[in-house]
This record gives structure tokens, C-alpha cells and sequence, in this order.
């Protein structure tokens, strides 16, 4: 592992990170805003504007290359044999691969409750997380609108994770493509999802659109990934109710 290598590395998967973002959030807001009736039930009170739209694209760039460093030193350190990342699924039992999907959903949510939660303090909210809350209504192009210090704080998680327990890199891949979905879906300001499934026996565990938007608009409240145990423990859940 060379810097050069990593260097290089950081450049292309800078051009990956970002075109997953541009064409993930930009298939959601063709099919919620930029259609005559949106999928699903609106949440914002407003259209995102032109501005605020270019706002949060400017800021999701500027993070793609602070996500992409951290992850280059991964893949360059597994090209050495440096890391637990695997290939071929059948190396570990395939039961693994659900299970470890699972386990970085769970670790990743955690991490992120509890960081979360600190940049909402006073103290450092207005350089390093101020940028992802310039409207009470976002877009899906909010979904990775951090500021560099927030994209820092965030970053190293997962690539850390490969060298400490064993991953499989396509599931590795799967797991980024849901996690962006899940991001966009959660800031466009429509519930995709029905609501008889939104709060019902599974859903109501899970965060979606209609409980992250209300952490946009109360700002005290939910500040959990993609469960809602966290904000439940630590009296931080806040559902609105229906036709709220």
C-alpha cells in the first residue's frame, strides 16, 4: 500500500460514491417531486427550492471524497492481505452473511445515535452540522449534505470495521447502496411507505420519512440511523400521529 495507490483509489471511488448519491436522489425526487402527484403522502409544507437543492448537492459532493479516503486505505490494505474483507461468500458460512449485514446495520445506527446527538450541541452545531439543517423541509439531496466535520466524524466507521471482523465485499456493497437509499428516502419529504406499514408490528420499529422529517422540524428529537430502540431508550422518540 503506497499513498500514491491511495491517492488514486480515493479519486475513484470519490467518482462512485458521488454518482451513487446523484442517481439515487435524483430517482426520488423525479418520482416524488418531479412528477405531477408524488409517490406516497407529502410531508413538507413546502417545495424545496432551486437554492436549498444546490445547497445540499454542494455539501454531499464536498463530503464524497472525506467518505472515499478512509475507504481507499481499506480496499489498498485488503489488496496486501491487511484486512478481514473476503471475497468468495462461501470462505465463512453463508448464514454470516445475513447475520453481519445485520450487525453493521445495528453498529452503524448505534455509533451514529450517539454522534448525532453531539452535534446537535450548542457549542458545535453551527460548524459541524449546521449545513444538513438550512431548511426545516429538505430534499432528497439532503441525504449526504454534511458538513466536513460531521463527514470526518462518520466516515472511518465501516472501513475501520474491516479490520477487526470478517466482511464479505459485495455484501459490503449492498449494504452502501441500502444505506444511501435509505438516507434519500428518509429526507425527501414524502412517506414512501404506507403508513399502515409505517406503524405497524415491524415498521413502527424502523425510521423512515415521516420520523426523520419530524427531527428536521424538532430538532431535539430522533436522532437515530435506521432503528428507533435508541431514541426510545433515551427518551428522544417523538412519532407524530396521524395527519400530523
Amino acid at each position: 500500500m503506497t499513498p500514491a495507490a491511495v491517492l488514486i483509489t480515493t479519486l475513484w471511488l470519490t467518482l462512485i460514491i458521488g454518482a451513487r448519491y446523484l442517481l439515487i436522489a435524483g430517482g426520488v425526487w423525479w418520482m416524488t417531486w418531479g412528477r405531477a402527484r408524488g409517490v406516497g403522502r407529502r410531508l413538507n409544507r413546502e417545495r424545496p427550492s432551486r437554492r436549498l437543492i444546490a445547497h445540499e448537492i454542494r455539501f454531499s459532493l464536498l463530503s464524497t471524497p472525506i467518505y472515499a479516503f478512509p475507504a481507499a486505505i481499506a480496499l489498498e490494505a485488503w489488496k496486501a492481505g491487511g484486512t478481514r474483507l473476503y471475497v468468495d461468500p462461501a470462505a465463512w458460512p453463508l448464514w454470516w452473511l445475513p447475520v453481519s449485514f445485520l450487525l453493521l446495520l445495528v453498529v452503524q445506527d448505534t455509533h451514529y445515535y450517539w454522534t448525532h446527538r453531539l452535534l446537535h450541541d450548542r457549542r458545535i452545531f453551527r460548524w459541524a452540522h449546521a449545513a444538513h439543517h438550512r431548511a426545516r423541509d429538505p430534499s432528497p439531496f439532503a441525504s449526504f449534505a454534511f458538513d466536513p466535520a460531521e463527514a470526518v466524524a462518520t466516515a472511518w466507521l465501516l472501513p475501520l470495521l474491516t479490520f477487526l471482523i470478517p466482511l464479505n465485499l459485495w455484501m459490503l456493497a449492498v449494504m452502501l447502496a441500502f444505506m444511501t437509499a435509505t438516507a434519500v428516502m428518509n429526507h425527501c419529504g414524502w412517506e414512501m411507505w404506507p403508513d399502515r406499514w409505517v406503524r405497524g408490528r415491524i415498521g413502527s420499529q424502523l425510521i423512515t420519512a415521516t420520523h426523520h422529517s419530524r427531527h428536521h422540524t424538532h430538532m431535539k428529537t430522533n436522532f437515530g440511523l435506521y432503528f428507533r430502540m435508541w431514541d426510545r431508550w433515551c427518551g428522544t422518540d417523538a412519532m407524530p400521529g396521524v395527519g400530523d
